[in-house]
């Protein structure tokens, strides 16, 4: 039987005829075993007081509620805090039985109470009376990173990355200014919300459904929140409806209310907020604020830089510490700083706490350093192209990162350079010089954003994975792993690179479930890693069992086992084909061992995380992107009208699953930056005013807009550049996941442009991120002649 290659083919995703049919089972989906009782989270209403009392009366008098359960019901620790455990899972940390309760109520939405009912709409009709049921006494709240800072109020300690003298640097630059800008956060939206389903087994055990990006994480902190040992907590994730980073650490709360509430009451509890209670407890990525003072030459190239970027980390330090690492570690893009000093803090603020997503805070810093060369364009009056490749890192000079990593594989040069003459982008240029100047009211815009991205966690010892390979007496093969499937198509990869181990097609190969009790102490599915990790275990299992099978294959047939080939679902041997089922069947009737462990450690990396220098990164993944939009400046309102994208991926494993992530970081980035606005009601003084103080105001589809296949440009021509990774990568591949968020910021600097172009291309345009039409009216304010500035 002949088979397709598996490696660099564009194979469909393993559950794509599931997800079509309606087929794909997800937490929500599973039979509920009879007795199933469901939980909801009372909210804070207010964003900030000392808890002083909680009516428990009326809450367990409601219809079909079996108990309401507090901090003081958990057994082990009332924390769920990743990295610092500063984050309780239930704000109501004692209550006695009149009710008297102690507590810090620390945002608008965070848990206080878990009331668990016979059906979901009683236990959340129950729930819903938290601002009744609870007495606090209001405290001040800080609701921006800015006041934060004023107040030096942060979650963990300042961070500071600094390489040269910036200081000496900038007072000897030719050109020198000073800049500020604001960038948004944004939800991750994931279709298929939090959910955790607990169901009690023999001896103490808990089976714990998870919708979750890091299922050992959940195993630890509910073992931890229950004084169990892990052995007794198993957490299982078949898949996920998505996750974007923001089911990494947040999943926990869910998990350990679900697994409290199915430990004390001895039956299955699920837990699944709606859409608007998930948007008020859970955080998201971080907003960032900068502030910076650069020293530049007649060229645009960059001589010194001073910048503070300050994130609102949110009530809690959840991932903020990794999250400003990666900001601070990217804040150099594909840009050479000879003398930059960079100062990272994280606000703590009265708001939920801000957590993980695409990118990880890398495209946060990276567009600081995006916003400065792009303020130098203009200032200089030149393109902003060749401000940014004067500035791009040389290949054997000028090629090592602040944090002190040489990058070894530049090719940004290059692939910017394929990417602007397949894209005409000189000429659309001009293009668009002549139709702004005849067209008074809409303006085109071009931008065009290089980006360069760090591949590894920057925490040494999460760079390991481990995966079990099961090949059965009639030859499928069954594979397990400790990454976790969330659409991405990390199952599919994972699979290939078996089949390809084993000479066999894809339809033999099956990827099971995550699972706590078959491959322990996994790292969470993040920071781009999933295939790099998981498939390089994978393989390792996988060789270890056709090396048996090659020996057993030369001790019985003939020849040397070196010289045995797998392929095409055959097995050659000293001049004999035998199907690979048949060469199966003979070994396990000789007592051969069929099935295998694998482990893989990502080689070379070490981290000094007090002074932020080192090797975080095992290589770096680029790409391009230009885009071209078309602005009303009537209306602010904006319509990309083509983006063209050239990424790095090194030697795909599956180009049809990496064409459709970069595309899909495309959009959601390009949503980030244009129209997923976060909104929180501030402390206007008015009469109750300090009870809304803080509320997420945007927290439903109705009033948080994310893009649809409207917003998609009628042409997007993405294309993967060729070239093999130069290290020992799963087949030479590269990561796909995160990279690919920073290549919509192309249609940011676009709108910039065409907003430049209403005053002569003079002035920088003060836009914020999102750009929304209300922040491209106030930006077009600020550049037209003689108008005020917005401010």
């Amino acid at each position: 039987m002949k088979t397709m290659p598996t490696i660099g083919q564009g194979l469909p995703h393993e559950s794509a005829h599931l997800h079509v049919a309606g087929a794909a089972p997800y937490v929500d989906d599973l039979p509920e075993l009879s007795g199933t009782l469901h939980a909801a989270l009372g909210l804070s209403p207010v964003a900030h007081a000392k808890l002083c009392h909680i009516d428990l009366a009326l809450l367990r008098s409601q219809p079909g509620v079996v108990a309401v359960l507090t901090g003081a019901d958990i057994p082990g620790v009332n924390d769920c805090g990743p990295i610092v455990k500063d984050d309780p899972i239930l704000a109501a940390q004692t209550v006695q039985e009149d009710g008297r309760a102690s507590g810090e109520l620390r945002h608008v939405g965070q848990p206080v109470f878990a009331v668990v009912a016979r059906t979901r709409e009683q236990a959340r009709r129950a729930a819903a009376l938290a601002p009744q049921a609870l007495q606090f006494e209001a405290m001040p709240a800080l609701l921006t990173a800015r006041q934060a800072h004023e107040q030096k109020r942060y979650v963990v300690p300042p961070m500071q990355l600094a390489r040269g003298d910036a200081h000496a640097a900038l007072a000897k630059a030719p050109h020198r200014w000073q800049g500020s800008w604001s960038l948004g956060g944004q939800e991750q939206f994931y279709l298929e919300g939090q959910i955790s389903l607990a169901v009690p087994q023999e001896d103490g055990g808990l089976l714990i459904h998870c919708s979750t990006q890091h299922p050992s994480e959940m195993q630890q902190v509910v073992a931890h929140a229950l004084h169990r040992p892990a052995h007794q907590i198993q957490v299982s994730c078949r898949r996920m409806g998505g996750g974007f980073g923001g089911k990494e650490s947040q999943s926990a709360l869910f998990a350990c209310v679900a697994a409290l509430a199915a430990a004390k009451l001895g039956q299955a509890v699920k837990l699944r907020p709606d859409r608007d209670d998930d948007m008020l407890v859970t955080g998201r990525r971080h907003g960032f604020e900068f502030d910076w003072d650069v020293g530049h030459d007649d060229a645009g190239r960059i001589l010194g830089v001073e910048v503070t970027l300050l994130a609102n980390a949110g009530h809690s330090a959840d991932l903020s510490t990794p999250v400003m690492t990666r900001a601070l570690c990217h804040f150099d893009n594909t840009y050479w700083l000879s003398d930059v000093d960079m100062h990272g803090y994280c606000a703590a603020t009265n708001t939920q706490s801000n957590t993980a997503f695409r990118g990880f805070g890398g495209p946060q810093g990276a567009f600081a350093i995006e916003m400065i060369l792009d303020g130098i364009a203009r200032r200089l009056g030149l393109d902003p192209l060749d401000v940014r490749r004067a500035n791009f890192y040389g290949c054997s000079s000028n090629n090592v990162t602040p944090y002190g990593q040489t990058v070894e594989d530049n090719i940004i040069a290059p692939l910017v350079a394929q990417l602007t003459e397949r894209a005409h982008y000189a000429q659309r240029r001009t293009e668009i010089a002549t139709f702004n100047a005849q067209s008074p009211v809409l303006k085109r815009g071009l931008g065009l954003m290089p980006l360069k991205f760090g591949i590894s966690f920057n925490v040494a010892h999460f760079n390991q994975a481990g995966a079990l390979v099961h090949v059965y007496a009639d030859g499928s093969i069954l594979v397990n792993h400790g990454g976790t499937e969330m659409g991405q198509g990390l199952n599919t990869k994972v699979a290939q690179v078996v089949a390809h181990e084993l000479g066999v097609g894809m339809q033999r190969v099956r990827v099971t479930a995550t699972d706590t009790q078959k491959v322990a102490n996994t790292s969470a599915t993040a920071a781009s890693t999933g295939t790099d990790l998981n498939g390089k275990a994978a393989q390792d299992a996988a060789r270890r069992i056709r090396e048996r099978l090659a020996a057993f294959a030369a001790q019985h047939h003939g020849g040397e086992a070196s010289a045995v080939r797998f392929g095409s679902d055959q097995v050659q041997v000293n001049g004999e084909h035998l199907a690979f089922e048949e060469l199966v069947m003979q070994a396990y009737l000789a007592r051969v061992q069929l099935w295998s462990d694998g482990f893989y450690a990502t080689p070379g990396l070490h981290w000094d995380r007090e002074h932020l220098k080192g090797k975080p990164f095992y290589y770096f993944a680029y790409g391009a992107a230009i885009s071209e939009v078309l602005v009303d400046t009537l209306t602010g309102e904006h319509r990309l009208l083509r983006a063209d994208v050239l990424h790095d991926v090194g030697s795909s494993l599956n180009p049809a699953i990496d064409i459709g992530q970069i595309e899909g970081a495309f959009i959601q980035g390009m949503g980030w930056l244009t129209m997923e606005e976060l909104w929180w009601q501030p402390d206007d003084g008015s009469p109750g005013g300090q009870r809304q103080a803080g509320k997420l105001m945007t927290h439903a589809p109705s009033t948080y807009k994310i893009p649809t296949a409207n917003d998609c440009p009628a042409e997007f021509d993405v294309q993967l550049y060729h070239g093999a990774n130069a290290v020992d990568s799963i087949h030479h591949s590269k990561a796909v996941g995160e990279p690919p968020i920073l290549l919509p910021f192309s249609v940011f600097l676009a709108i910039r442009d065409a907003v430049s172009s209403v005053g002569g291309h003079r002035i920088d345009p003060p836009l914020r991120a999102p750009a929304t039409p209300e922040a491209v009216l106030d930006a077009l304010d600020a550049v037209r002649p003689g108008k005020p500035s917005a401010g």
